[in-house]
């Protein structure tokens, strides 16, 4: 497999993201039995193959840093001012470092004191600040448990957290979980934008683009029932 080189689009963009984790073998379609909210899916994403890549590293930064520049602008910004980065382990670790170094600033992160990756095995390194404000980074978001860990874990060093970014969003109910817990999540990619993507450029067929698709609307009718069901009186 050829290193990645150069900018597809002329500028970074986020589809410069979905063309380059296709050709990395970042993307596969079959049938996976994928833990937590995605169960068996009919794709994988491995977003930890850019690692090897530095200029697509360098590149995701840019994409992120623009993003968050780009908020600032708007009347209304629905990122906070933040005073650090928190990367969330393992792999939004690695993003967090990336844009920690294009932006110049202030990187902090989650690890496990003895191997076990739950709530009250987590340490926070770096220097802590109580009252600063912290970004969350991740790299890949399906329910969005890990990112709702890492922002638990700040607020108990008091730490602030109001927002996260993730480079890739699978659309499976993250964002709107989150946001009952007070977070607001900014996607630098969204799964059905890779899957357009790839299928206009007929680097998947129509019936894996179709398939996928199912699969998503199957998950979100999944979550309507679950959450209808909740909201229904107990029977008498």
């Amino acid at each position: 497999m050829g290193r990645v080189s150069g900018v597809l689009f002329g500028a970074d963009t986020n589809l410069d993201l979905a063309q380059v984790l296709f050709d990395l073998g970042g993307v596969q379609f079959g049938s996976f039995d994928l833990a937590g909210a995605a169960g068996t899916s009919p794709l994988y994403i491995n977003p930890r193959v850019l690692i090897s890549e530095p200029a697509m590293l360098r590149r995701i930064a840019r994409l992120i840093h623009a993003e968050i520049r780009a908020d600032r602008s708007r009347k209304r910004p629905r990122i906070a001012t933040f005073a650090a980065v928190a990367g969330v382990p393992m792999g939004g670790l690695h993003v967090a470092t990336a844009y920690a170094l294009e932006s110049d600033t202030p990187l902090i992160y989650l690890r496990p004191s003895t191997g076990l990756l739950d709530d009250d095995d987590l340490q926070v390194e770096g220097r802590i600040v109580p009252g600063q404000s912290a970004l969350i980074v991740d790299d890949l978001m399906t329910g969005g448990t890990s990112i709702l860990t890492t922002a638990k874990q700040l607020e108990r060093v008091e730490m602030r957290v109001r927002n996260a970014i993730v480079l890739i969003d699978r659309e499976q109910g993250a964002i709107e979980r989150l946001h009952e817990h007070g977070l607001h999540v900014t996607p630098i990619l969204r799964l059905k934008t890779m899957l357009n993507y790839y299928q206009a450029n007929r680097m998947i067929d129509e019936a894996t683009f179709h398939r996928c698709l199912t699969y998503l609307a199957d998950k979100d009718s999944e979550r309507s029932n679950n959450h209808n069901s909740d909201e229904l009186p107990p029977q008498q």
